[in-house]
Parts: structure tokens; sequence; C-alpha cells
């Protein structure tokens, strides 16, 4: 496998999942270190707070929170790599900073960290892009999140000051525009089309031979009447190329 495609795998539809190691990763090396690495959250609207866009989503305040994140992570993780395997990659990183961007410019004033952002970000993609496509499958697959993680609109809001409702509120507000984005890529509401070319041909042979037919039948009893061939139109089943990645 080529450096190029071990990079697509790592950066791209595997990904997810690679953050999710790295954010435990971040938690033992802090508690093995006994360190706290608060100072890289995001501070909005402080130059100093700019690095919390990239690092703030790698660090959690406790263990309790980090498992909290890591449960969604893995299964809003699955169920993008399994339905939007095209575009995960994408959604997933832009997800990742949008959020980060909209917190620094949006949010009040206090350390914002910890990866709710992005499960909310993925979980309103999920929701919204299965319904706008209108394909069943991924429908299927809206509704299960809405079973799964409905509760989570409540996160929302204000409720509670010490949890960044910002990150969640600007989270589902990133994922909706990416279902919006990108609602022409990635899998599609099936289309079933009629040849209209084979259905002309068809009628044009059943027009010919029911021609035929009149002016057989036209002809007396005793004159020689030409044998009618049937024919039948048809269009074969084209096997199913094999997809290349």
């Amino acid at each position: 496998m080529s450096n190029f495609s071990r990079h697509k795998i790592l950066f791209g539809n595997l990904f997810p999942f690679t953050f999710i190691i790295l954010i435990w990763l971040v938690q033992i090396a802090q508690g093995f270190l006994d360190q706290d690495w608060g100072a890289y959250s995001l501070h909005p609207r402080n130059l100093s707070g700019l690095i919390g866009i990239i690092t703030a989503p790698l660090l959690h305040a406790n263990w309790e929170h980090l498992l909290g994140n890591t449960v969604p992570l893995i299964v809003l993780s699955f169920l993008l790599i399994y339905s939007y395997r095209e575009i995960s990659g994408k959604i997933f990183w832009i997800s990742y900073f949008l959020n980060g961007v909209l917190l620094w410019f949006f949010a009040r004033d206090a350390f914002h960290l910890g990866a709710s952002g992005v499960v909310y970000a993925l979980a309103s993609f999920l929701l919204v892009s299965g319904l706008i496509r209108k394909n069943p499958q991924l429908a299927m697959i809206s509704f299960l999140v809405i079973f799964l993680y409905g509760s989570m609109v409540w996160g929302m809001l204000p409720f509670d000051p010490h949890v960044s409702w910002e990150a969640h509120l600007y989270g589902g507000l990133t994922g909706l525009i990416l279902a919006i984005v990108y609602r022409k890529e990635g899998p599609q509401n099936r289309k079933y089309f009629e040849d209209e070319t084979d259905e002309h041909a068809t009628t044009q042979h059943l027009n010919t031979h029911s021609h035929l037919h009149r002016d057989n039948e036209e002809m007396g009893p005793h004159e020689h009447q030409t044998p009618l061939e049937i024919v039948y139109s048809y269009k074969e089943k084209e096997e199913e190329l094999p997809k290349t990645e």
C-alpha cells in the first residue's frame, strides 16, 4: 500500500476512530504525567485561545467527561462511515474545525474543551441528511439517531453554566449546514428509468406485425399466407462492473 493510500485511510474514512484513540491517549498522558493541559482549551476572541480550535476537542475535564463523549463518537462515526463512506472524512474534518471557529467567534468568555461539539455535528448531519435525501435507508439512520440521541437537543440550551452549550449549539448548526451543502454528494435516492428506446422498438415491432396480420386476413382462403415470425424485443441485464475507490 502506498504512503498516499495510508494517509487517505488515516485522515479520511478511519480518522474518527483514530481520533477516539487519540483523545484517550491525551487523557492518559495527563494522568501519567500529573499535568493539566487545560491551558490549550479554546478561549473565544483571544489570540492565545486560537490554538484551542485544534486542541480543545482533544481535551476533557475528567474521565467521566471523556467517557460521555466516547460512546456517541463510536456510534455516530460508525454510522457516518457506513452510510456516507465517500464523504465521511470530509464531513468529520469540517465539523471539527468549523465548530471550533464558530465557538471562537461567538461563544461566551470561558474556557471550552471537549469533543461534544463534534458529537453534535455528526448527530445533526446524520439526522438532517437522511431526511432531505429521501433515501429510505438513510432515513432509517436518521430515525435511529433520533431514538438514541434525541434528548441531546436539551444540551443546546443554557441550563448548566458549567456545560459548553454553545459547543453543542454550534455543533448542531455545523451538521445542519453540512447536510445541506453536501446533499448532492454521497449516496442518493435510487431512481429507476424506463428505456424509452427499447419501448419504442417494441412498439414498432408490434405495429409492424399487426399490419402483416391484417394483410393476411384480407387474403382469400386459398391464397398463400406468409407465416409470421414472433420477435421479442428485450434488453439483457448488464453485469455489474466492479467499483474502484
